[in-house]
C-alpha cells in the first residue's frame, strides 16, 4: 500500500491557490510542497498534522493509504 493525498483537490478546489501560494501558507518550500501534492515524498508526521491543523482537517482526509 501506498500513502497518497488530497492536498492538490484541497488546494484547487477549496483554497483556489497556485502551488506556491499554498506551498507559503503551509509554511513549506515550494519544491516540498510539490514533492508531497505529487506523491513524491511525504511529510513527517508531525508536519502532517500540522498541516491538517492549519488546514482545518482530519489528517484521514488529506493523506489516506491505497
Amino acid at each position: 500500500m501506498s500513502l497518497k493525498n488530497n492536498l492538490k483537490r484541497i488546494r484547487m478546489k477549496e483554497y483556489m491557490m497556485t502551488a506556491t501560494e499554498f506551498s507559503k501558507m503551509l509554511d513549506v518550500k515550494k519544491s516540498t510542497y510539490s514533492q508531497w501534492e505529487n506523491g513524491l515524498n511525504n511529510p513527517t508526521l508531525e508536519k502532517a498534522y500540522e498541516i491538517a491543523k492549519r488546514l482545518n482537517k482530519n489528517i484521514n482526509e488529506i493523506w489516506y493509504e491505497e
